[in-house]
């Protein structure tokens, strides 16, 4: 069973070297803090060139980060539905991006990288109780989906009718990101996120 799961592990990632830059933009942007809020893409930048180094580099200056060529995989990468923002607002990775880079997690060594801060382990204990006491929540671990409403499923994310669109989707996103894989309240993370974007 071990070599098999040796064997399929091998298949299933590429070699940091067969990695795209903009794949390697969206790794960086989990490291960089991508998946708890907005990352900077300077932040980016550094956490790229220590996955890829060189590869981000000036020809004539190569110890320094050429910014623009990050800059325009980030774009890509956001064309490619793996991230969210701006350079101005910073960088969230969607549920794409995430999937995909926390499949690279540990085989690139990011364990220490994208450690949870002291806050974001407070934040996710107490948003964890207080999805648990949600009437959406309630309702979903007794089969009674179809019966949550709008403004329940609001409630559950702390969504109000001032909250514009692209705010909206930032918190979806962060709350999916946070506890999508949760084994108590990721179904219905991810379900209740669907009646929302609806």
């Amino acid at each position: 069973m071990n070599k098999d799961r040796k064997q399929r592990s091998s298949t299933e990632y590429k070699l940091v070297t067969d990695l795209s830059n903009i794949e390697i933009v969206v790794i960086a942007a989990l490291r960089a803090g991508a998946a708890r809020g907005h990352a900077d893409t300077e932040d980016i930048a550094v956490k790229a060139n220590e996955i890829g180094p060189g590869r981000f580099n000036w020809k004539k200056y190569p110890e320094q980060i050429n910014i623009d060529t990050v800059r325009k995989r980030l774009w890509d990468a956001r064309k490619q539905g793996h991230l969210v923002g701006s350079e101005r607002d910073g960088w969230l990775l969607t549920e794409t991006g995430s999937a995909f880079a926390h499949r690279y997690k540990q085989l690139l060594g990011a364990e220490k990288t994208t450690r949870l801060t002291l806050n974001e382990r407070k934040w996710r204990r107490m948003e964890k109780v207080r999805l648990l006491a949600t009437v959406a929540y309630q309702k979903f671990s007794s089969g009674e989906m179809s019966h949550i409403t709008k403004r329940e499923a609001q409630g559950f994310f702390r969504i109000d009718p001032y909250v514009s669109e692209s705010a909206i989707e930032d918190k979806l996103l962060r709350m999916l990101n946070a506890f999508s894989n949760d084994r108590d309240i990721g179904p219905t993370v991810r379900f209740v996120a669907s009646l929302i974007r609806g």
